[in-house]
């Protein structure tokens, strides 16, 4: 049974396959490609013969050739980005595939870049003058959100000056400040944001059920106590609290020293 054909190409869509054959060209007009070659479908609009491109070059393929003889690639921006295959994204691109289409998971190409850390494929997508930012994908997150959970602070940076917005909540009602994992994420987002004490409420929060973990396990170590003392400070939560919630937990403060509030 023959496979059924590919659906038509909306306007300012483009479908790619990867030939499973090689085509032979009988005139001048029509694309010549190998086995394992990238097509980029850019006009169905005849029945008969569709116009591709591949290596830079374009011409005519028979359309039941390519139902028939070639592999279809879903999203593959997504997958470029994916990969951190920047040549791939680029041929892509350059062929005009759509920057902002959304992949079954309802996220970008933008997305999956920023999740993977690949600040390369972030910048070259920045130079799409139309590249969608804010994108929520169906969990709610957008690329500033995976960024800062993934602790990519060099690509939150990227994403801050470009303009995403820190004020988009997830299914979760996360911002992308609850969800960074690092304090340099954290604190990026923070200075954006330019929030104070509700901010400080939110670490402490966080603060407080880590000591109770720390509780149930029966100890913390210094170098922990350090780390999360200074990320709960750093992050607008009041020293006095920080102070309190340690005490509580019977955790000595002697240690380190805590910044009074002024």
């Amino acid at each position: 049974m023959s496979k059924p054909p590919p659906k038509p190409v909306k306007p300012g869509q483009v479908k790619v396959f990867r030939a499973l054959y090689t085509f032979e060209p009988r005139t001048p007009d029509e694309l010549y490609f190998e086995e394992g070659d990238i097509i980029y479908i850019t006009d169905m609009s005849d029945t008969n013969w569709w116009k591709g491109t591949s290596k830079g070059r374009t011409g005519l393929i028979p359309s039941n050739y390519v139902a028939e003889q070639a592999e279809s690639i879903d999203n593959p921006l997504h997958e470029a980005a994916k990969r951190g295959n920047l040549s791939w994204l680029r041929e892509c691109l350059d062929n005009r595939v759509g920057v902002n289409g959304l992949d079954k998971a309802g996220s970008t190409a933008l997305y999956w870049a920023c999740h993977g850390g690949h600040k390369d494929i972030v910048e070259m997508l920045f130079t799409q003058p139309n590249i969608e930012l804010n994108q929520q994908n169906k969990l709610g997150d957008t690329a500033l959100h995976a960024a800062a959970w993934k602790g990519y602070a060099d690509i939150v940076q990227l994403l801050l000056a470009k303009g995403a917005r820190t004020d988009l909540r997830n299914n979760e009602k996360k911002l992308a400040f609850d969800m960074a994992t690092n304090a340099a994420c954290a604190s990026l987002l923070k200075k954006k944001q330019g929030t104070g004490k509700s901010s400080g409420c939110h670490w402490e929060r966080r603060l407080e059920a880590q000591l109770s973990d720390w509780s149930a396990a029966g100890g913390v170590s210094c170098w922990s106590w350090c780390l999360w003392l200074g990320l709960s400070v750093g992050n607008g939560c009041m020293a006095p609290r920080a102070k309190t919630l340690l005490h509580d937990y019977g955790t000595s403060t002697s240690s380190a020293s805590v910044a009074t509030e002024t």
